[in-house]
C-alpha cells in the first residue's frame, strides 16, 4: 500500500512538472537564448558575415563607447530620472495609502482607489498621445488654463527641464493606483489593537499615524526601497521613447533608448550591445547588492 500511495504521489508531482514544461521552454526562447547574442558586444559585427564570420575585436566596442561624448551625459540623465522616480515612487503612493486608511466612506474609499488604478492598464503609447494631447503649447488644455492668467505657452516635451518634470509626473500617474494598494496591504496587516489602545489613551488620528501606522509600515517601506535599486538603471524605454525628441536628447536620452538609437538608426550592432551589456552588468550588480541589503535590514529572501 505505502509503494502504491508513492507511485502514486510521484505520478501526480510528475504531472505538475509536465505543466511547467511549457512555460520553461519559452523561457528558454525566448529569455536565455538571445543571451548568445553578446557576443556582438566582443565583434565588429556585419549582418551579412554573421557571428561565424565577423571579426573579434575584443573590448574596441566598449572603449569606444565611452569615448563618445555622449555617453556620460546619457548615463547621467538615466541615474537623474531613475532616482526622482524611486523618491517620488514612495511618497506618493505611501501618502496615498495612509489618507485612504483614514477615509471612513467605503464607496468613496473604493472609487478613488478604482479611478487612481485604471492608468497601470494603459500602454505607454496611449498614453502617451494623451499626454502630447494636452500638453500641447497650441490647443493643449494646460497650456489653454495657464493662458487664463496671462502665461505665455509652455513646451513641455520641447524642453529639457520640463520635459524630466513631465517624465516623473506621468509615471507617478500610472503607477501610483498599484503602489497605493501594496502600502494599503501593509497598513491592513498592523494590530488594530494598538489603534484602540491608542485611541484609549487619547491619541488623536496625526498621533496615531505617526507612531503607528508609519513604523508599521516601515518593513515594506525598506524593503520597496532596497528593491527598487536593482531598476536604477531602466529609467522607462517605453515612457520615454514615446515621448521625447531630438531637442530634448541631451536632458532625457537614457540608457535604453541611446541602444536603441545606436542599433536601429545607425546600425552600430556591435557597440549598441556593448551599452547593453554594460547596462545589466552594472543592474546585476545592484540587483545582487539591493538583495543583501533586503535581507540584512527587512530579513527579506527569495530563497
Amino acid at each position: 500500500m505505502e509503494l502504491k500511495g508513492t507511485r502514486k504521489r510521484r505520478f501526480s508531482t510528475g504531472a505538475y512538472h509536465m505543466m511547467l514544461l511549457p512555460a520553461v521552454i519559452l523561457v528558454l526562447i525566448y529569455s536565455y537564448g538571445p543571451i548568445v547574442g553578446i557576443v556582438i558586444a566582443f565583434q565588429d559585427f556585419i549582418p551579412s558575415n554573421g557571428w561565424f564570420n565577423s571579426e573579434w575585436i575584443g573590448f574596441d566596442n566598449f572603449k569606444y563607447v565611452f569615448g563618445m561624448p555622449d555617453t556620460m551625459q546619457v548615463i547621467g540623465n538615466t541615474l537623474f530620472i531613475s532616482l526622482l522616480k524611486m523618491i517620488v515612487g514612495i511618497i506618493f503612493p505611501l501618502g496615498l495609502a495612509i489618507l485612504l486608511n483614514e477615509v471612513k466612506n467605503v464607496v468613496f474609499k473604493r472609487t478613488v482607489q478604482t479611478v487612481v488604478y485604471m492608468p497601470y492598464f494603459i500602454s505607454w503609447i496611449i498614453l502617451s498621445g494623451i499626454l502630447i494631447d494636452i500638453l500641447s503649447p497650441s490647443g493643449g488644455i494646460i497650456n489653454n488654463f495657464l493662458g487664463l492668467f496671462g502665461f505665455e505657452p509652455i513646451y513641455f516635451l520641447g524642453d529639457g527641464a520640463w520635459f524630466r518634470f513631465v517624465i516623473v509626473a506621468s509615471h507617478i500617474w500610472k503607477e501610483l493606483g498599484f503602489d497605493t494598494i501594496v502600502y494599503l496591504a501593509a497598513i491592513l496587516s498592523i494590530d488594530k489593537s494598538l489603534y484602540e489602545a491608542a485611541a484609549l489613551d487619547g491619541a488623536g488620528h496625526i498621533k496615531q499615524m505617526w507612531h503607528i501606522t508609519l513604523p508599521g509600515m516601515k518593513p515594506i517601506i525598506v524593503l520597496l526601497s532596497v528593491l527598487s535599486l536593482g531598476n536604477i538603471l531602466n529609467a522607462g524605454f517605453d515612457q520615454v521613447f514615446n515621448l521625447y525628441s531630438p531637442q530634448v536628447y541631451s536632458s532625457a536620452d537614457i540608457l535604453d533608448t541611446y541602444v536603441f538609437r545606436i542599433g536601429m538608426e545607425q546600425m552600430q550592432y556591435g557597440v549598441a550591445t556593448a551599452v547593453g551589456l554594460f547596462k545589466s552588468f552594472v543592474s546585476f550588480i545592484f540587483i545582487c547588492t539591493s538583495y543583501l541589503l533586503a535581507y540584512k535590514l527587512a530579513n527579506y529572501r527569495i530563497f
